[in-house]
């Protein structure tokens, strides 16, 4: 099984690889298109601001190539955020996989509920759907750092709720995404990387 990791300038690249080497599964890390292309299973991770890493992903031709993937893709955080549409963040236009919208915490609901933006911190998803989740309890605690949600739409499998509720994780054909960082979430998040790779 080949597990690649794409590379690019926003990164948690090396956390996702200790993850992977704690479940016994080696990784390349690497932005050519044949490598990417040829793999069994593709990482997408992201730790960042959108529109840079969007013009970056641009630049490489990173971006047509992403969405040309037919191979399960698996993307974290930011990554699964520049997977979505339009992001508020710098008002960028995404890659348009998920027709989800990337938005900025309303800071008004974020004061009555005297809650500190961004998230950092464990928080628990729920209705939970498709394999990525096998084995998995409902209201399991996963790690989350962001500042910017995805809306829950017709692709989310799976919820999350601060500030509001929002999509924790989103699917569509072999595209997966998960907002939060499934490998700083301990044996939760462990559970979700092997899932994927069993995809």
């Amino acid at each position: 099984m080949k597990l690649v990791i794409i590379r690019y300038n926003a990164g948690n690249i090396q956390s996702v690889l200790y993850a992977l080497e704690r479940i016994g599964i080696e990784a390349l890390v690497t932005d050519e298109e044949d490598l990417i292309k040829s793999a069994d299973k593709v990482i997408f991770p992201g730790v960042g601001e959108a529109s840079t890493a969007m013009n970056y992903l641009k630049h490489r031709g990173l971006d047509k190539l992403i969405n040309s993937l037919t191979q399960p893709v698996l993307g974290i955080c930011l990554g699964m955020q520049l997977m979505c549409a339009y992001s508020e963040e710098n008002n960028t236009k995404c890659l348009g996989i998920f027709d989800e919208q990337v938005k900025k915490f309303n800071p008004d609901l974020q004061i009555q509920q005297h809650l500190k933006v961004p998230q950092i911190g464990w928080n628990s998803i729920y209705d939970l759907k498709t394999q990525l989740f096998s084995g998995l309890k409902e209201n399991s605690y996963c790690y989350f750092v962001h500042g910017y949600y995805a809306a829950k739409g017709e692709h989310t499998i799976a919820t999350t709720n601060y500030v509001l509720p929002y999509s924790a994780a989103l699917h569509k054909n072999n595209f997966y995404g998960v907002q939060f960082h499934p490998e700083k979430s301990a044996a939760i998040g462990e559970q979700i990387l092997k899932n994927f790779i069993n995809l």
